[in-house]
């Protein structure tokens, strides 16, 4: 493939199920985020409770991490694409049933939870599916533009629920949100062919993982677990972004600008990983991740606004490469047949990380303010992630190594311990 066509984003595009998966979770996307304003009004409309609203607002967020742990699992224990299709329609039916008039919030909140935790076996399912969905060559430009249209999904999907609340309520809008959950089902059932279970597929029968292989692999998985969960010190900023513009001295609009530069910066970094070279080693993964908290240090010398915002914005380009790296290389170290339940643990030590290490830096700011915590979460993240890669490095064998840290251009190098016991993965997916 010439370099050209392998920078862009045609050849994920040119796949067909890759596009009805992409289509089904930027639909999902937003109606999570038109559901989220919809739920904020609605509660705070009925009770005037700032603490209800964010109390039914953290239920969409926090029984994630229950299920990511107890239900990521099912990914590798049944198809995918029926694990995809089947929590689709749950989560259409749960939020179908928000609608229903004069619901008690209790019942509410028990929906708006139940909801949120079969998000997991989605994800799980959907993460796990994508190497076996994208064609070689194709995995890194497929990972950016989702990490592209995520992003703008979530800003669509804010801007959009307050103007739909007011037009069609909030119990319109959350109608519509089960729609995009049934859509979204529809789509991958006729976009996606069924593959077997992981667990169950003649590769996972002919060559089991003997429990030896599987040690070897949970070591390599140190590093990487090391690195997803240091993300949460790279988005301090955005949790305390207020009291920072107040330390500027700059009015309320600053604060907006400087929420919004992280994820601008994961746009760009999306879009730059989708056009690098497909070919990603551990050492490609390593310069982003210690890089990334960087700016965040550098920031604490910048007086005006614009400069921090750019630092941001710069720190959010390099954290979304190493992770979506990271997950090519956590993709060939994983055997299929456990890939599922690996990558959904991941994401949920990813999301789990933001919401600490926020709460930690809100305490933190109120003791030693907010500038001096944004440095210090750069300059901690930078160090551990020296750190996670000494780790990893120590856990992968001498031949492995070799092959991983220095491939030939184009050419994907696949090490003895992953032909040997699992699977072999779809080829140069970054």
């Amino acid at each position: 493939m010439a370099f050209g066509e392998r920078g862009r984003f045609a050849p994920a595009l040119r796949c067909a199920e890759f596009r009805a998966m992409w289509l089904a979770e930027t639909l999902s996307v937003v109606g999570d985020q038109l559901a989220r304003v919809a739920l904020a009004l609605l509660v705070f409309s009925r009770t005037n409770s700032a603490l209800l609203t964010a109390l039914t607002y953290a239920l969409t967020f926090a029984p994630a991490v229950i299920g990511g742990f107890l239900l990521s699992g099912l990914a590798d224990r049944f198809p995918r694409r029926t694990v995809i299709v089947v929590t689709d329609v749950v989560r259409g039916c749960l939020a179908l049933s928000m609608v229903i008039p004069g619901l008690p919030l209790p019942a509410l909140w028990c929906l708006v939870g139940a909801l949120t935790l079969a998000g997991a076996p989605f994800k799980a399912a959907q993460l796990s599916l994508l190497p076996d969905v994208l064609p070689d060559g194709a995995y890194q430009a497929g990972l950016g533009l989702r990490q592209v249209s995520t992003q703008v999904a979530q800003v669509v999907g804010f801007g959009a629920g307050g103007i739909l609340v007011t037009t069609v309520g909030a119990v319109g809008v959350l109608a519509m949100n089960s729609g995009t959950f049934l859509v979204s089902a529809l789509v991958v059932l006729l976009g996606v062919r069924a593959r077997p279970a992981a667990s169950r597929s003649r590769s996972a029968v002919r060559e089991p993982v003997s429990e030896d292989a599987g040690r070897r692999v949970d070591s390599r998985l140190v590093g990487p677990v090391l690195l997803i969960s240091l993300v949460g010190l790279l988005v301090v900023p955005e949790g305390i972004a207020a009291p920072y513009a107040g330390v500027l001295g700059a009015g309320s609009f600053a604060v907006g600008w400087l929420m919004a530069a992280d994820p601008v910066g994961s746009v760009i970094g999306g879009w730059w990983a989708g056009r690098t070279s497909s070919v990603v080693s551990p050492r490609a993964v390593a310069f982003p991740a210690i890089a990334a908290g960087l700016p965040l240090l550098a920031s604490a010398a910048v007086p005006w606004l614009v400069g921090v915002a750019v630092l941001w914005a710069v720190s959010g380009v390099l954290s979304t490469m190493y992770l979506i790296r990271l997950q090519a290389v956590v993709a060939e170290i994983v055997p299929d047949a456990r890939r599922g339940t690996v990558m959904g643990r991941l994401s949920t030590c990813l999301y789990t990380s933001q919401g600490v290490a926020i709460v930690g830096a809100g305490l933190a700011a109120d003791r030693v303010g907010p500038v001096i915590t944004v440095a210090a979460s750069g300059a901690t993240a930078s160090v551990l992630a020296a750190g996670a890669m000494i780790v990893w490095k120590g856990a992968r064998p001498r031949q492995v190594r070799t092959a991983e840290d220095e491939p030939a251009s184009g050419v994907r190098l696949t090490s003895p311990v992953l032909v040997t016991h699992c699977d072999p993965l779809p080829g140069d997916r970054r």
